[in-house]
């Protein structure tokens, strides 16, 4: 398990507040976004180079906003559909957002925004001889983890689900070896969270932390999702390092037989 002695997630050498990592897109209106980032206390903002570059000074006021949270801030490349094109949109937000951070997005398909793993391993070599650290969104194939660490990432991001569908962990069984393959990686679970229980699932599961978006800002009530999203994320924490009870084929009594009084 990805962590130290305060237990604190560390992230390409930095400490974050929190493990739970927020999007700012969807949000009805900018001042609901910004409570439920207040509620949330996220770790790190996630922000599209494509919202902010809106035509008209829209995306100049969103991003003085985001600002104003006073947040790590997370570029991503969503909607590139090639390497080159993820390149391209990573060295605009950059210079736009001045940080190398990035969320690395290569889409192979429209209809399930499933990563194209061949054009994100060959974007994250790149980037990362640059000099960026990059965040890549991920399917949890075990090979593409291996060849996306050896092109310099240094965490990964694998999908619960599509972008979106909020159906939560569909594999867990995959989720739970590409953690037990990479036990001293940081793994951040990352699209198809629809409830804070997939949150919490997630965690227990000993993953470092979980990127969400849709389910908060889409819910009806934005601010109390977010803050039961960023408590569902710390209980899971807990339990898993409390250590959960290994599941049972057969009953198991609580109270002892001892004592009990005889029966003919």
């Amino acid at each position: 398990m990805n962590g130290n002695g305060n237990d604190s997630l560390s992230l390409y050498g930095e400490p974050l507040a929190s493990r739970l990592l927020l999007g700012t897109s969807l949000y009805p209106s900018p001042e609901i976004m910004r409570r439920a980032v207040e509620a949330a206390n996220p770790g790190v903002l996630t922000v599209s180079l494509r919202r902010e570059s809106g035509s008209g000074g829209a995306g100049q006021g969103f991003w003085e906003l985001v600002k104003s949270l006073g947040r790590r801030i997370l570029p991503n490349t969503a909607g590139c559909h090639t390497a080159r094109e993820a390149i391209a949109t990573a060295q605009m937000a950059r210079e736009l957002f001045e940080t190398d951070w990035v969320k690395l997005e290569v889409i192979a398909n429209d209809d399930t925004l499933q990563p194209d793993v061949f054009g994100l391993v060959e974007a994250a070599g790149v980037l990362s001889r640059d000099g960026f650290k990059v965040f890549p969104y991920c399917t949890e194939d075990l090979s593409v983890a291996g060849r996306l660490l050896g092109a310099g990432c240094q965490l990964l991001m694998p999908w619960a689900a599509p972008i979106g569908t909020a159906r939560g962990l569909m594999n867990p069984y995959a989720l739970r070896s590409l953690r037990a393959y990479f036990p001293d990686t940081p793994l951040i679970v990352d699209a198809g969270i629809g409830a804070p229980s997939h949150a919490a699932q997630a965690m227990e599961m000993e993953y470092d932390g979980v990127l969400l978006n849709t389910a908060v800002a889409k819910a009806s009530d934005p601010v109390a999702m977010a803050r039961a999203f960023a408590q569902a994320i710390e209980a899971g924490r807990l339990a898993c390092r409390a250590g959960l009870m290994p599941p049972r084929d057969m009953a198991s009594p609580s109270t002892p037989l001892a004592g009990l009084a005889f029966r003919d």
